[in-house]
C-alpha cells in the first residue's frame, strides 16, 4: 500500500476532513500521504511539496504557526527547484506562506511573498485570472490591517472587477470580496457606500442555492486546499 495512487486518495480524504474541521484526522492522513510519497518518489518530489503545503494549511488553521512555517518553507523550496521560480505552484505556496505571516501580523515578511505570488500569477495566468484576484484580496487585507487604506482599496477594486468579469456578478466568491471591501469603506467613513455594498453581497449569497446548502452543512473555507492562496 505504498503506491503514489494510495497517497493521492489519502490526500483527498484528508482534504475532506480538513474542510469539515476534523483537523486531527486530516493531520494523520496528510502525514501518511507524505510518508508514502517520500518513500515512492523521493523527499524532493513536487508531489511531496503539495502534501507538505496541505499539512501546513491544517496547522495554520489550528494556529500552530511554528509547525506550519517550516513545512511551507520546505514545500516552497522543493517547488522552486523542481518546477522553476516562476511556476504557478510556486505562487500557490508563496501566497499561503505570505497569508500565514499576515495572520501573525508579520507584515514585512508577508508582503514580499504575496507580491511575488501576484507577479507569478499575472505572468503565468494573465492579469484577469480569478487566481490573481485571490492574491489581490490577501494583499489588500494585509494593507488594510496596516491602515494603508488607499493601497488596499485599489487592490479590492481590481479584485472586484476581475471577479465580476470572470466569475459573473452573482458569484458567491464576489460577495465575500464585497463584504471585505465594505469593511474598508466603513472604516474610511463612507457608510452609505459600505451599506450598499453589504446589501449587494447579502443579496448574492441569499440568492445562491449552493451557498445556502453549504451554510447548512459544511463550513466552507475561502480557499481551495490545493489552490489556496
Amino acid at each position: 500500500m505504498e503506491h503514489p495512487a494510495v497517497a493521492a486518495i489519502t490526500n483527498n480524504l484528508a482534504e475532506v476532513c480538513h474542510l469539515l474541521g476534523r483537523f486531527r484526522e486530516a493531520e494523520t492522513l496528510y502525514r501518511q500521504a507524505i510518508r508514502i510519497l517520500e518513500k515512492a518518489l523521493g523527499p524532493d518530489h513536487s508531489d511531496v511539496a503539495m502534501a507538505l503545503n496541505n499539512l501546513a494549511s491544517v496547522y495554520q488553521d489550528e494556529q500552530r504557526y511554528a509547525e506550519a512555517e517550516p513545512l511551507f518553507q520546505r514545500a516552497l523550496s522543493i517547488k522552486e527547484r523542481t518546477l522553476g521560480e516562476m511556476h504557478p505552484d510556486v505562487a500557490i505556496i508563496a501566497n499561503n506562506l505570505g497569508s500565514m505571516y499576515h495572520y501573525q501580523e508579520k507584515y514585512s515578511q508577508a508582503e514580499p511573498l504575496l507580491l511575488r505570488s501576484l507577479k507569478i500569477r499575472e505572468k503565468a495566468l494573465g492579469p484577469e485570472h480569478p487566481a490573481v484576484a485571490q492574491v489581490l484580496q490577501n494583499l489588500a487585507k494585509a494593507y488594510f490591517q496596516q491602515l494603508r487604506y488607499g493601497e488596499a482599496e485599489a487592490l479590492y477594486r481590481r479584485a472586484v472587477a476581475i471577479m465580476e468579469k470572470r466569475l459573473g456578478p452573482d458569484h458567491p466568491d464576489l460577495a465575500h470580496t464585497l463584504n471585505r471591501y465594505a469593511l474598508l469603506l466603513q472604516e474610511t467613513k463612507r457608510k452609505s457606500e459600505a451599506s450598499t455594498m453589504k446589501a449587494r453581497a447579502k443579496a448574492i449569497l441569499t440568492n445562491n442555492p449552493a451557498t445556502r446548502a453549504a451554510n447548512q452543512t459544511v463550513d466552507v473555507r475561502d480557499l481551495d486546499r490545493k489552490w489556496k492562496e
